[in-house]
């Protein structure tokens, strides 16, 4: 067998192509598409934004000139009628500012609470009175408020009833009746009702008595003219509104008022009298 000679090259037995460098293959391609240049949306969401601004600016300013209204009135009332607590004030419609250009607020209620009686005998406090007007207007000092037409319902305690009569009352089997008892000597007792009903100069009236239990005596007879003889008065009520109804409930007494041209004075004591006028209660 042959040997290489040590000093004969070595020949492969294997052939080799050609070399071939690595650029001479195909380059590689891509088969992802190439992606859509992005669109600036700045412009669209300044618009919207600008938008935004346009509608929201406005109503937050209203939503803000209401609410110092309704401040000033509820501030005023407070102090023409002496409750002890700023009453709540709700001015409607939207704008607010057109409705204060006009000097006319279009429909504003106001709920107040604990007003006091005034210092006449057998006058009532008015444990809550809401009221809606229409057409609100002030003078130009301030100092008081008309509006073009009210309506209003007071509600008053039985407790307060009860004191203003000198009797404890509490709601009859009717809504228009009222119940008394009269106590009587020897710790007897006589219970009778009565038709409640509106009279002329905001004043409750009494009528009708009946007794529940058995005859009425003279002495139960002479206390009864004696509470009821004169009709409840109530004072402090606002001008220009004028008693329409009256009906008994569980906890008291509510009363329903309406009318035209109502004042509110923003100091002072309401002025309401007693006498009759019938062309309010047409």
């Amino acid at each position: 067998m042959h040997q290489p000679h040590p000093y004969e090259p070595y020949e492969s037995h294997e052939s080799y192509g050609p070399y071939e460098p690595y650029g001479s293959h195909e380059p590689y391609e891509s088969h992802e598409p190439l992606a859509a240049p992005r669109k600036n949306r700045r412009p669209a969401v300044i618009a919207v934004a600008l938008l935004l601004l346009l509608v929201l600016v406005p109503v937050a300013v209203d939503r803000f000139t209401a609410v110092q209204v309704e401040s000033r009135a509820a501030k005023a009332f407070q102090q023409g009628m002496h409750t002890p607590l700023p009453p709540e004030v709700h001015v409607h419609g939207f704008p607010v500012l057109t409705q204060i250009a006009a000097g006319r607020l279009r429909d504003v209620d106001i709920t107040a609470h604990d007003i006091p009686a005034d210092d006449t005998t057998g006058a009532l406090p008015v444990s809550e009175l809401s009221l809606h007007l229409t057409g609100l207007t002030k003078s130009d000092d301030d100092r008081q408020a008309r509006a073009r037409s009210a309506r209003a319902t007071a509600r008053l305690a039985y407790a307060d009833i009860s004191d203003a009569l000198g009797l404890p009352v509490s709601r009859g089997n009717r809504d228009d009746r009222l119940r008394a008892t009269v106590a009587l000597p020897l710790g007897a007792d006589v219970t009778t009702t009565a038709t409640l009903s509106a009279a002329s100069g905001n004043r409750i009236a009494f009528k009708d008595f009946e007794v529940a239990d058995g005859p009425l005596s003279r002495v139960a007879e002479t206390v009864l003219d004696k509470a009821f003889e004169q009709p409840i008065q109530l004072r402090n009520i606002p001008d220009g509104l004028h008693l329409r109804s009256v009906t008994a409930t569980e906890t008291g007494l509510t009363a329903h008022f309406s009318g035209t041209s109502v004042t509110f004075h923003a100091t002072g004591t309401t002025r309401n009298t007693s006498a009759d006028d019938n062309s309010s209660r047409t």
